[in-house]
């Protein structure tokens, strides 16, 4: 299981890395108005907040906002960094030990036949991270189909590049 450390770490990197991709849609034409890259990146950050919500005690139910451009869910997504890094920045390795069942048990079920094991928070925590690589992965092959530019986003080039904060002005924030 990784510490907290570890995944602050990872949480830097997936800022960074949700920031270049952003920065690539938002410049690339086909990759602006592509409803498939909307999907994809609205999904994306979905989840993280779901997880976001899950860890604080909030209701599931609460709706998401809706975005039929994509500059808008590029301001949406990048919100929700100050509001995981606050979290993160309470937890220990002692927290990130605790039991998480997850409030969506029952879907989860249906989907393996079978209850879930009882995951810990950090292991929720470390899913995020890794749920929000694969859906780039996904966004980064769907903005090379349009005619866009996808960036090098991997943890080890991040790591070569100097851990690099993220790079928001893409959406007109600035980084944290």
């Amino acid at each position: 299981m990784a510490d907290v450390s570890t995944i602050k770490d990872l949480y830097r990197h997936m800022e960074w890395a949700d920031a270049a991709v952003w920065a690539a849609v938002l410049a690339s034409e086909g990759g602006r108005s592509d409803a498939r890259l909307r999907e994809l990146l609205y999904h994306l950050h979905v989840v993280q907040r779901a997880f976001l919500r899950a860890w604080r005690g909030e209701p599931r139910e609460t709706p998401y906002p809706s975005f039929e451009d994509a500059a808008p869910l590029a301001a949406w997504g990048r919100t929700y960094y100050g509001e995981a890094f606050a979290h993160l920045g309470a937890a220990d390795d002692a927290k990130v030990s605790e039991p998480m069942p997850v409030s969506w048990a029952a879907m989860v079920e249906q989907i393996l036949g079978r209850a879930p094991e009882v995951t810990n928070v950090g292991e929720t925590m470390l899913q995020v991270a890794l749920h929000s690589i694969y859906h780039r992965g996904q966004v980064n092959a769907r903005l090379r189909e349009v005619g866009g530019n996808p960036p090098l986003v991997d943890y080890i080039a991040w790591v070569w590049m100097g851990r690099p904060a993220a790079d928001w002005s893409a959406v007109g924030a600035q980084s944290t």
